[in-house]
């Protein structure tokens, strides 16, 4: 039989394998990271996956550990993410604008509304001058980067009906857009509206 620790341990093991874990939400897996980090650490380090903890942001997530030198590469557990154009648009407006809000120095999370979305994806979208086109396709990506997990929907905000109409975006996003990325923005944004042949329907 499992001690009380051995058992909080597993748990964290588990939730940590389902995916990015938040301190707001997940309180007794992020005491069990704060108190018994090392044999988590240590379970995930025998299989090449190394335990990411941000306290100043309050989140935890697993990342391939890189091998040492000489050492024989072992299978991924955790997939590398192959983003469409759409996708990987989106998710840079979204890193851009949550450094924006911390810059600006206001309190609380970033919400962003559906139409504030649509705006941001617009002049970056083909058939730009097609309204509905550019609504279906701004809708199908927030899905998808909702997905990936860097966005959070919170339900029934702004519509009578209980529907989605704003998101929040998840503090997750300044893992995977690095420092610089950012400081290449504006090039790279440029390359994705010049680009050709991407495929925004996947």
């Amino acid at each position: 039989m499992r001690t009380p620790e051995e058992h909080a341990v597993a748990s964290a093991i588990i939730r940590l394998m389902q995916g990015v874990t938040y301190r707001e939400r997940s309180e007794d897996v992020w005491r069990t990271l704060e108190r018994h980090p090392a044999p988590v650490r240590d379970h995930f380090s025998e299989i090449g996956v190394e335990v990411v903890i941000d306290d100043l942001e309050g989140y935890a997530y697993l990342r391939t550990a890189e091998p040492d030198e000489g050492e024989e590469t072992l299978p991924r557990l955790v997939k590398r993410r192959s983003l469409t154009y759409s996708q990987s648009l989106l998710v840079l407006l979204l890193r851009k604008r949550l450094a924006e809000f911390e810059g600006s120095g206001e309190e609380g999370k970033l919400v962003l509304e559906r139409e504030q979305l649509v705006e941001m994806l617009r002049v970056f979208l083909r058939d730009s001058t097609n309204e509905a086109r550019i609504i279906q396709k701004a809708d199908q990506t927030i899905e998808q980067v909702v997905k990936l997990g860097f966005l959070k929907p919170l339900r029934g905000r702004g519509s009578s009906r209980g529907d989605t109409r704003a998101w929040e975006v998840q503090r997750i996003i300044k893992a995977y857009v690095d420092a610089e990325t950012m400081s290449d923005f504006a090039s790279t944004l440029t390359e994705y509206a010049a680009s050709e042949g991407r495929d925004d329907d996947e």
